[in-house]
């Protein structure tokens, strides 16, 4: 029956469409196909109705989708120029560092070579001037002084009877002689300081008088005499020389054996005081003491021993 209700007939649709007023045509509408999730796309034309749920029919969100889409664009276009230039300028930043360390490691090393060289240098100059020196030394060597002692003469002699400063009785003895000595340079390029040590006259272990030798500079290639004065005064013998004995009462009889002893001592300065060589010469000279030759001059040229 209802059935019967809802069934409408030919006739009547017919009727209610002659009745009704006519309709404007819909006015079309378009559609923007969006990518779908799967790949899938659905051809223009289609019908809404029966368009899939993954298209957008919306053109104001596809605007703004596009919109967004360049700004994204452009901002990530604007951040890969700005990481471009970043890498640039680390790379810049870091060839300068290298450059930089480049040039620190080449002035450190051009210091390096500096004080190498220097060092270098001084120890070839030291070397070339201690050369230098040994050679003068060696050079000057054979230019030994030459000494000769020429004479000596017994001015005063005597001997009296006496005290020593105990108060002891004994003989003594006053003596004032001179010592002739002859001193040559033979040096071509250097002069020589001369020093002596004291003279002694000995009479075997006893010492009877002592002298000295006046310091002197001697020029290169020159000679001189040096006069050395060797004097005793009121000195004890205690008996040990019985020959003086006789010298209290009979003097040009007596005859003692004496010796003289001393060190000549030269020293030569080249190049200032760097190099010194020195030159001793031990003399030993035995001398006759003849009462009878009082005043006069004893030759002592053959008598002398010269050791260095």
């Amino acid at each position: 029956m209802g059935l019967k209700m809802h069934a409408k007939s030919d006739s009547d649709v017919t009727s209610m469409d002659a009745s009704s007023p006519p309709r404007s045509p819909r006015p079309p509408i378009y559609y923007v196909q969006s990518p779908s999730h799967d790949g899938e796309k659905t051809p223009y034309g289609s019908s809404p109705y029966a368009s899939p749920p993954h298209y957008r029919c919306s053109p104001i969100h596809h605007s703004r989708e596009s919109s967004t889409s360049r700004y994204s664009a452009s901002l990530k276009n604007h951040r890969n120029m700005a990481a471009w230039k970043r890498i640039q300028l680390r790379g810049e930043d870091e060839d300068e560092d290298e450059d930089d360390g480049l040039e620190a490691q080449n002035e450190w090393s051009k210091g390096h070579a500096r004080v190498y060289f220097a060092c270098c240098a001084l120890l070839a100059f030291v070397v070339l001037f201690t050369v230098f020196s040994l050679i003068l030394w060696a050079a000057s060597l054979p230019y030994k002084p030459e000494i000769v002692v020429k004479d000596m003469v017994f001015e005063y002699f005597n001997v009296q009877s006496g005290m020593d400063r105990s108060g002891v009785p004994t003989d003594m003895l006053t003596v004032n002689s001179t010592v002739r000595i002859s001193f040559r340079n033979p040096a071509k390029f250097f002069g020589v300081h001369v020093t002596a040590t004291p003279l002694e006259l000995h009479y075997y272990q006893l010492k009877l008088a002592t002298g000295h030798v006046e310091k002197f500079y001697q020029k290169r290639k020159s000679r001189r005499t040096v006069v050395a004065v060797v004097i005793a005064n009121q000195v004890p013998l205690y008996g040990a020389v019985p020959s003086f004995s006789g010298a209290k009462s009979h003097l040009p009889s007596v005859s003692v054996p004496l010796n003289l002893t001393f060190v000549m001592r030269s020293r030569a300065y080249i190049l200032g005081k760097l190099v010194k060589p020195k030159f001793y010469r031990s003399i030993n000279c035995e001398v006759t003491f003849k009462g009878n030759r009082l005043g006069k001059s004893i030759s002592l040229k053959n008598s002398c021993i010269y050791r260095e």
